[in-house]
């Protein structure tokens, strides 16, 4: 399975908007072309409260970390009382998928690691093999 291919990231973030943070199709999975031609997925949120271009982004392909970026802005934003206090609510859910994000990569990671190192998994005894025979007498 690809690391974090625009697939994998387009199943998360349909995922996390079926958890009803969002309404479905405010987030954005757009192709990014990485390292050596690698699809690293960009994550694209679209804020209603300020016209700004927020994205996240994973680290590099062995870290888990994802970041979030917010592109700057040309014209000066005046916001009520109300307006940021909904902007803040609207950065808290991006908050909450840059989390969500961060350990659906986690997961993923392992498995991957798990794969390719089957050797490293710890040995799975059942309780009959783990309790000494004179234990069961």
């Amino acid at each position: 399975m690809p690391y974090r291919s625009k697939e994998v990231l387009e199943s998360w973030a349909r995922e996390f908007e079926s958890l009803g943070y969002v309404e479905p199709g405010v987030v954005n999975v757009i192709v990014q072309d990485g390292d050596e031609g690698q699809d690293t997925g960009l994550v694209r949120v679209q804020l209603s409260h300020a016209p700004t271009e927020l994205y996240l982004q994973p680290g590099t392909r062995d870290s888990p970390k994802w970041s979030v970026t917010l592109e700057p802005r040309e014209d000066i934003l005046h916001l009520s009382a109300a307006h940021v206090h909904a902007l803040s609510q609207e950065l808290a859910v991006v908050s909450a998928l840059c989390t969500f994000l961060q350990a659906k990569s986690i997961v993923l990671l392992a498995e991957l690691h798990s794969q390719a190192h089957p050797e490293a998994q710890p040995e799975v005894r059942s309780v009959s093999q783990a309790v000494p025979a004179e234990a069961n007498s």
